[in-house]
């Protein structure tokens, strides 16, 4: 049996619209966009929430297709993708930047179908963000992964982020704390109540064995503020490192086990007293780091530098870089080339060598 397949799109032109006497089959306005007509024996009427008419076009088209039924607004999209994504096991810290995402999208394209989303609508929402170059690259990636999952579904039949780029990035190198900067640093968070004196007793001591812990294992912050005394077993720290969650085992110096020992208060953590969210506990103990490195003199210190200051200490001694690459948890060497490439004792040799030979020439 035969139905016929009649639509037509149209502007509804806003008064202040200067085209507005041109008709409401304007194209080159920006006012909104309705369809009428009749689809697969129903009539319908109504305002596609688009103002891109190829958007419109191309939606007009699938909906000739299949109906308008099928198609998935980008908040049903989102709330699928966040599921998807929970299902998967993912760290809070990674589901957090995740729901961000479609927040924004939300927020940003709101009930919209997923498929009218164009690349120019992408670059439009890109030109809002007011993050450094670094943050904006990783916010792209988590874009281009939620249009992925539309592809992947068969809600679109291209990835409108696909296209969309970003500023390049330029990596500051490496920069690992001196062993002059480290005796301040470790000072300063013995002698730290003496400028703080309102920090609670003790904690002076959870501050040295904290960057003592950080320097010797190479850990992140959110690992080290979350580290359990049941990771630490004859002088050997075992932790899932919490982006790649694969199993780290790391020999601890004597004077990082002692100064664990040293603040041990017989709970299940060392640093978290379970009082609040982890994200809390993690963002007060950078605060008490930060009062640590301006008292050492080190006004732009930072904890990273701490895990910098652990691979680049290995590097320089020679251990090879896919080795450093496990220890750090990272999910690519490359990852780990990027930023410690400088620091690899065996490329450096080479391009010293390679220098003497000229001199010889």
């Amino acid at each position: 049996m035969y139905i016929s397949v009649m639509l037509t799109l149209f502007r509804r032109h806003l008064k202040s619209c200067k085209f507005k006497s041109k008709g409401r089959k304007h194209r080159t306005c920006g006012c909104p966009i309705s369809i009428e007509g009749r689809l697969h024996g129903k009539v319908i009427r109504k305002s596609l929430d688009l103002r891109n008419w190829e958007a419109a076009t191309r939606l007009m088209r699938d909906w000739e297709l299949s109906g308008d039924s099928p198609v998935l607004s980008v908040r049903e999209a989102g709330e699928r993708f966040k599921a998807d994504r929970q299902s998967m096991k993912l760290s809070d810290a990674m589901m957090r930047k995740y729901k961000h995402v479609v927040a924004e999208l939300t927020q940003a394209f709101g009930d919209r179908p997923v498929k009218s989303i164009t690349t120019d609508d992408i670059r439009r929402l890109r030109e809002l963000w007011k993050f450094a170059p670094v943050t904006m690259q990783k916010r792209m990636e988590m874009v281009r992964k939620f249009f992925s999952f539309c592809l992947e579904s068969d809600w679109i039949d291209k990835s409108p982020a696909k296209s969309v780029e970003t500023p390049p990035v330029k990596y500051d190198p490496t920069l690992p704390f001196t062993e002059d900067e480290m005796e301040k640093i470790l000072w300063a968070a013995d002698s730290i109540r003496v400028a703080h004196p309102r920090m609670p007793v003790g904690n002076e001591k959870k501050l040295k064995a904290l960057i003592l812990l950080m320097r010797y294992s190479g850990i992140r912050i959110s690992d080290a503020v979350m580290f359990k005394r049941s990771l630490l077993a004859k002088g050997m720290l075992f932790l899932r490192q919490e982006k790649t969650k694969q199993p780290v085992l790391v020999p601890l110096p004597k004077k990082v086990i002692d100064a664990l020992d040293a603040c041990d208060e017989g709970g299940e953590y060392f640093f978290y007293r379970q009082i609040g969210k982890p994200k809390s506990a993690i963002t007060e103990w950078q605060d008490r780091l930060k009062k640590v490195y301006v008292m050492a003199g080190i006004p732009d210190g930072h904890s990273h530098r701490l895990r910098d200051t652990f691979s680049v200490d290995l590097l320089q001694k020679g251990v090879p870089i896919q080795t450093v690459s496990m220890l750090l948890g990272h999910t690519s060497i490359k990852t780990t080339e990027k930023h410690y490439s400088p620091w690899v004792k065996s490329r450096q040799t080479a391009l010293e060598n390679a220098v003497k030979m000229s001199w010889t020439s």
